[in-house]
């Protein structure tokens, strides 16, 4: 890549998705820029910028999964870039965090992906980039241009190299069932669908499964996994009816609470996620594949008023 191209562009990170920006820094073609963070004795924290952004594209890469100091940080390198004059400021954000308020489902509670939206468009982000929002329709709480990629062009070539018979694409809920749709038409498979009911979040009242998966190779298919109960429940389910075997793909690996203790445990061949969270801990079931091309691709495209549309598999 030319020197004349990556001086037009800068890319920075976050100090939690550093691993993954250095990734996508060098597919890109460039170093990842210097931020400096300097912290007051009560917590609060102030990122630098140590070279001069004046005038460019830059991109800050950042995912937003808890605690919530990650969100803070995006938005004060936001405006920082802002006011240190760069010429456009493009927020990628592999994870988009607090993406599950997206809509008011009883009386008196948020809708805090809107309200992200609000902070990162009024601290500076002229585009954002994110990867598998948990709803499509979030990219319409915002008034600035949304590349949403799709982790589907990471994992179906995964797939295809398992060379499973008699495959099966399975939905954990009935929210997630244009998803496995997508990929079964992709791979030419079945598809299940499960059907879930909570009385309160992370907490599964009952579940049924909505097919048939006898002598059958499942491929759970889902954006995020948090606490794994989810996944684990509906891997239990297939397996006593039947099912060969049972893997699961998740864009978003969240993993909270004893998520690893669950997956370990369970009847899950593999659990396939990507770097958009770094893993707190190894896992024998866990395999993570890398965004860093897919992203990388995509940044050096926006930078160069090139297409993107290919890189949408679905």
């Amino acid at each position: 890549m030319s020197d004349i191209m990556t001086s037009k562009s800068k890319i920075f990170a976050c100090s939690k998705s550093l691993e993954l920006a250095e990734k996508i820094a060098e597919k890109y073609g460039t170093k990842l820029g210097e931020v400096k963070l300097s912290y007051y004795s009560d917590g609060e924290f102030q990122p630098s910028f140590e070279e001069s952004i004046r005038g460019i594209r830059v991109f800050l890469v950042c995912s937003t999964f808890p605690s919530s100091d990650n969100l803070m940080e995006l938005l004060l390198m936001l405006d920082a870039a802002k006011r240190a004059s760069a010429r456009h400021i493009t927020a990628v954000i592999p994870y988009f965090g607090w993406a599950r308020q997206d809509r008011k489902d009883k009386p008196r509670v948020p809708i805090g992906a809107k309200l992200v939206a609000n902070l990162l468009q009024a601290a500076g982000a002229t585009r954002i980039m994110t990867m598998d929002l948990h709803a499509d329709q979030i990219q319409g709480f915002f008034e600035r241009p949304v590349d949403h990629l799709f982790a589907s062009s990471i994992f179906l070539p995964y797939i295809q190299s398992l060379q499973l018979e008699n495959l099966c694409i399975a939905s954990p809920d009935m929210g997630g069932s244009k998803r496995a749709y997508a990929y079964s038409k992709y791979l030419k498979s079945d598809v299940v669908v499960c059907y879930k009911q909570r009385k309160v979040a992370n907490v599964i009242e009952t579940m049924e499964l909505i097919g048939e998966v006898k002598d059958k190779n499942v491929i759970l298919v889902d954006d995020m996994v948090d606490t794994a109960g989810t996944l684990v429940k509906a891997a239990q389910i297939m397996k006593e009816r039947g099912a060969k075997s049972v893997r699961a793909v998740a864009t978003h690996a969240i993993l909270s609470g004893n998520a690893y203790e669950r997956i370990e445990g369970s009847e899950l061949e593999e659990l396939i996620v990507t770097d958009s969270i770094p893993l707190r801990q190894p896992s024998t079931k866990i395999r993570v594949l890398t965004c860093a091309d897919l992203f990388a691709d995509v940044m050096h495209r926006v930078n160069e008023n090139e297409p993107i549309s290919s890189k949408f598999i679905m």
